[in-house]
């Protein structure tokens, strides 16, 4: 019994110190040769996770900072935990917290508006840009904390579609429905709430009927101006992909992407980077081409940010730095398809030239708070039950 006790205490005082690490306990220092330590947070699905790890390596082995700099990634599974990034991090400012191990952060847009909303945009460093020459070239910058955040890297959910069948796709979502009428069940797209391009498909639709404010508003005054665009949706549901002689919206974006892959349908709506990236791993034709229209559907910019109560700022400059090179939005592209916001010109671009095409400026950021559960049952209720 006292064993057991033992190590229940042991292991208690172990979960102790882990939490601890981020909130207060400071960086490691140095290396034992010398170099200082830059600790990265970062949180997503587990190809962020691989992505990061390719990235921190070639930092520390390869780049211009090499001798001088060594990163140490801190990653959170997306889902795994009560806690998220973004509230240790809110924690962390709130608790007046100094000199922690949150050197940089990595921040999709949405993780980015909820810090910000609990504790400021003040509690990043206002960005020197002499301190990230490589960031001369980036035109790209995020709608919130504009000055505090630097975009890395873009993704965006677009039109797939087989260049086979389609050889001209359309161009505006007017074009777009024009297309899916007259070419009924050869267009799909994933159940709301099963995928972000299903999501990003029904909002867009929904809210290109709505002032451009409410597009990212959490405000429940919004949910009155929904009729007309869920009357839209109601109007294109005859025309969607049918299996057995019904309408069927496929689960999760992968979904869509094999009935385009398999030739059920000529076209869907998905993500850039998951198209790309499977094309050039053979996993699917290489007809399946992408293209945006306008309006355009939504996407986001990855930024990274450095708290003020961390405590290597020189070291997060560096890496930032570094993840503008081409080096390394080389490395981006070709394990994760994502959209470079620098010059591509000197970058070998051989099987994503699509990417090219894709203007990040035209970018729309959603961002409706806890309105997506409401939105996403009334779709539920009045489209996923039509006949």
């Amino acid at each position: 019994m006292k064993m057991k006790r033992l190590g229940s205490m042991l292991l208690a005082g172990t979960m102790l110190v882990a939490a601890l690490a981020g909130c207060g306990g400071g960086k490691d220092g140095t290396t034992a040769d010398g170099k200082s330590v830059v600790t990265l947070w970062a949180t997503g699905s587990d190809n962020v996770r691989t992505i990061f790890e390719t990235l921190t390596k070639d930092f520390n082995e390869n780049s211009e900072y090499a001798d001088k700099y060594e990163v140490k990634l801190q990653f959170m599974l997306s889902g795994t935990g009560a806690q998220t990034l973004a509230d240790m991090i809110a924690a962390a400012a709130k608790a007046n917290q100094t000199d922690t191990d949150y050197d940089l952060i990595d921040m999709s847009g949405d993780d980015l508006s909820k810090i910000v909303s609990q504790i400021g945009e003040e509690s990043f460093v206002k960005l020197d840009d002499t301190k990230i020459p490589n960031a001369a070239s980036v035109a790209a910058q995020s709608t919130v904390a504009t000055d505090y955040v630097q975009p890395y890297r873009g993704t965006t959910v677009i039109l797939a579609y087989d260049s086979e069948a389609v050889p001209t796709p359309p161009k505006t979502m007017d074009e777009l429905v024009e297309w899916i009428k007259a070419n009924p069940g050869r267009f799909a797209y994933n159940t709301p709430g099963t995928g972000g391009a299903g999501d990003s498909f029904v909002r867009t639709a929904v809210y290109n009927f709505m002032p451009e404010e409410a597009i990212t508003s959490d405000d429940p005054k919004w949910e009155e101006q929904w009729d007309e665009g869920f009357a839209f949706l109601a109007s294109i549901h005859p025309y969607m992909y049918k299996s057995g002689g019904s309408i069927v919206y496929p689960n999760k974006n992968q979904g869509t992407l094999d009935l385009l892959n398999q030739g059920e349908i000529d076209m869907c709506i998905n993500w850039a980077d998951m198209v790309l990236s499977q094309r050039a791993q053979g996993a699917i034709k290489d007809t399946i081409k992408i293209t945006q229209i306008e309006p355009a559907l939504t996407g986001s910019l990855q930024t990274l940010g450095i708290p003020t109560f961390g405590s290597n700022e020189d070291g997060a400059y560096a890496f930032i730095d570094y993840m503008l090179s081409p080096e390394a939005q080389q490395i981006m592209v070709e394990q994760m398809a994502a959209i470079p916001l620098i010059d591509t010109e000197g970058m070998d671009m051989t099987g994503y030239e699509d990417l090219q095409d894709l203007d990040v400026s035209n970018f729309r950021i959603m961002s409706i708070g806890d309105l997506a559960t409401d939105f996403n049952e009334r779709w539920d209720n009045e489209i996923g039950t039509l006949g």
